[in-house]
């Protein structure tokens, strides 16, 4: 029962306690008045005086008929009070009475016989002012009315926050008949809507009177349990006209069309923000590995749990693949990543493995037709479609993976491989708009990783090249003992052109040499290599050095845009010296027992390809057990720290105990050559070795 329902007189007691009255009465301001036998007035109410306008002394001991009724209507009220106290019928009806002001009001009397102890008869009327009675009926009626017709949900709750009563609307939108919310809580009505938030709310509002508006809700109800909605709440707290709390009324709008629009707009902005994201996080190097490990870390886990980059294997080697329909697919995996799936990540194919997979399995269906595969919900048969064995169908079915979706990678109109995305965490299965997204990354990933692959195939064969012309040469040559290491350029994965040579010469003389061209890729490799011939046949006619390195810079001069820095050195182990030449290269680091490191004096002279400058020739004594370490800039230049520092550096490092010339060059390349440099490095060190 409401608090309204149970309401009664000052102090009267119910189970829950002493209850107050009801403000009703107090609205209608109903005036007593009881007659006796005769219709003189004996008993006379505050609110007789207020309605009629003559107060208690003045009416006590007069005839009712003369100041409360019309004379006009006077014998009529006479016949009906003298039935009402023949037979004790009571009678109702409305009369004109005019007041002691002379005003003439409406009044509408309820008439009743009374008895007392003793016997005697009395009659006993309540009167109300008409029209304080039809503005209420009118205000009833007009709230009954609107509430049955209101196509908003409308509800009333009592202070235990149970139903009592609720309007059509209502009704219709829970899809729960009127008399079975009645007595029972949200909660008991609906049990799959989050109503722990709508039961607090509407808590607060019985304890402080502030109302709540448009509190979301979702979930599903008897009227569509296979569809969420989303509905706006409000609740205000009702009091009766003493001020007395009744219960809560609950207003109801179904906006599950604006909800779902809202949700809509947000996966949109979702979709933009990968979007974004991958733009600035897919690509960032021109290594294929790389770019393939980018594309499936922005894949997880805002769009799939595990995501996996293939590659066609003869898309990896340079070549285009059209596959039949009954040809398998031969697949290199890139990259894989997983969010806390691991026993999925242990079916997946590891990066750098090549995998057949069959013309049925989904992958190659994907990158033969060129065509997304979906699977909203993944079956036991799907899975064996899926995985690469039964072994690994099997881990991904103790995985969870409930959806599956591949994307195809296609580059300039060719496919070269598929984005692989299963969903093991994420309850939701994948749906139109995360197709949207996977291919709008798989487009954006699929240029960067066809960018990536050429440069690899152009950086291989590049490297390969380069790596044909650097010399073989014995670790022992006349009067030395060499070590030599090429290493090329990491943060950039670019082929420069630096070399070193050792060139035997008549005499147990040799040639030592040092270059650097200007530019990477294939032209700068084509060009050292052009010049390291021109080096070696020049090298064979016993030239001074600085006289080789004019010929050379002439050499330069011919080739496309070739500028090269070069240090030429011809030792002469008789002779315990060493003549050297530099082409604008940096000096070379001379070893000796006994003495710190020391960078040799030099002219440092033009690079080559410049021209019109001559070169000189620098002698100086190199006895057995002293070293010399030739470099290229790759090796100490940074972004970061002065040339100066950096060579200051290099001298720190060969200072020390004597090592082999192989651990020397492990050590330079360890300690100096940083994996951000964006330049390769040729490393020569020889040691003196007594004459034969």
């Amino acid at each position: 029962m409401s608090a309204a329902g149970s309401a009664g007189f000052e102090g009267a007691e119910s189970p829950r306690g002493p209850v107050r009255p009801s403000g009703l009465l107090d609205v209608l301001n109903v005036a007593s008045v009881v007659l006796d036998t005769e219709g003189r007035i004996v008993l006379w109410s505050p609110q007789a005086e207020e309605l009629f306008g003559y107060s208690a002394p003045e009416a006590l001991g007069e005839y009712a008929a003369r100041i409360m009724v019309h004379e006009k209507h006077l014998d009529l009220v006479v016949k009906l009070f003298a039935d009402v106290m023949k037979t004790g019928r009571s009678w109702a009806g409305a009369f004109p009475v005019r007041r002691k002001d002379g005003v003439t009001r409406l009044v509408e009397f309820r008439n009743m016989r009374l008895l007392d102890d003793r016997g005697d008869v009395y009659a006993l009327g309540l009167a109300v002012d008409r029209s304080t009675v039809r503005r209420l009926e009118h205000d009833v009626a007009l709230s009954a009315r609107v509430i049955t017709q209101s196509p908003i949900g409308l509800a009333v709750l009592d202070t235990e926050l149970r139903y009592v009563s609720v309007n059509p609307a209502l009704e219709r939108i829970n899809g729960v008949p009127a008399e079975a919310h009645v007595g029972r809580t949200i909660r008991e009505v609906l049990p799959e809507v989050g109503t722990e938030a709508l039961e607090g709310a509407a808590r607060r509002v019985l304890e402080t009177g502030r109302p709540v508006i448009d509190q979301s809700a979702t979930g599903r109800t008897p009227a569509d349990p296979d569809e969420d909605h989303a509905w706006s709440v409000s609740l205000y707290r009702l009091e009766d006209a003493l001020g007395a709390v009744l219960g809560v009324a609950v207003s109801i709008v179904d906006v599950t069309e604006q909800y779902r629009a809202g949700v809509e707009a947000e996966a949109a902005r979702r979709r933009l923000a990968a979007v974004s994201d991958a733009s600035a996080r897919i690509g960032t190097t021109l290594e294929l590995d790389r770019t393939a490990h980018e594309l499936a870390d922005v894949a997880v886990p805002d769009l799939a749990d595990i995501a996996a980059v293939d590659l066609l294997e003869a898309v990896v080697k340079g070549r285009r693949s059209t596959l039949g329909p009954a040809e398998p697919a031969v697949i290199r995996a890139l990259a894989v990543q997983a969010e806390d799936a691991p026993e999925a990540l242990r079916a997946a194919d590891p990066p750098g493995q090549v995998a057949r997979y069959g013309p049925d399995r989904l992958v190659t269906e994907c990158v033969r037709t060129a065509r997304p595969v979906m699977v909203t919900q993944v079956t036991d048969d799907d899975l064996t479609r899926i995985a690469r064995s039964p072994e690994a169908a099997e881990l991904l079915r103790r995985a969870g993976v409930h959806s599956y979706l591949a994307v195809p990678l296609i580059a300039r109109g060719e496919v070269l491989g598929a984005l692989d995305l299963k969903r093991t965490g994420n309850p939701l299965p994948f749906d139109e708009d995360d197709l949207l997204l996977a291919r709008e990354l798989a487009a954006r990933a699929a240029l960067q990783i066809d960018n990536a692959r050429w440069y690899q195939n152009a950086r291989d064969a590049a490297l390969t090249l380069q790596r044909s012309m650097l010399p073989s040469h014995p670790r022992v040559t006349g009067g030395l003992e060499v070590a030599s290491r090429y290493q090329p350029a990491e943060a950039t994965s670019e082929v420069g052109g630096d070399w070193f040579d050792v060139i035997p010469l008549e005499g147990c003389k040799t040639a030592l040499v040092v270059g650097d061209v200007m530019g990477s890729g294939i032209t700068a490799a084509a060009s050292m290599g052009r010049l390291r011939t021109a080096t070696n046949t020049l090298a064979a006619l016993d030239l001074d050095p600085a006289l080789l390195l004019e010929h050379l810079d002439r050499t330069a001069a011919g080739l496309d845009q070739a500028i090269a820095t070069c240090v030429y050195a011809v030792h002469d182990p008789h002779a315990r010296q060493c003549r050297i030449a530099n082409a604008g290269h940096l000096p070379p680091v001379r070893l000796r027992a006994g003495r710190p490191p020391e960078l040799l004096d030099l002219p440092t002279g033009v690079p080559l390809g410049v021209g019109g400058v001559p070169f000189s020739t620098t002698t100086v004594d190199l006895e057995p057990g002293d070293r010399l370490v030739f470099y290229t800039d790759g090796l100490v230049e940074t972004r970061r720290h002065p040339i100066d520092e950096r060579l200051a550096a290099l001298l720190a490092v060969l200072e020390g105990p004597d090592r082999p010339l192989e651990e020397v060059c492990d050590l330079l390349l360890r300690t100096l050559h940083e994996p951000q440099n964006s330049d390769d490095v040729a490393l020569l060190i020889a040691r003196a070795t007594p004459p034969e």
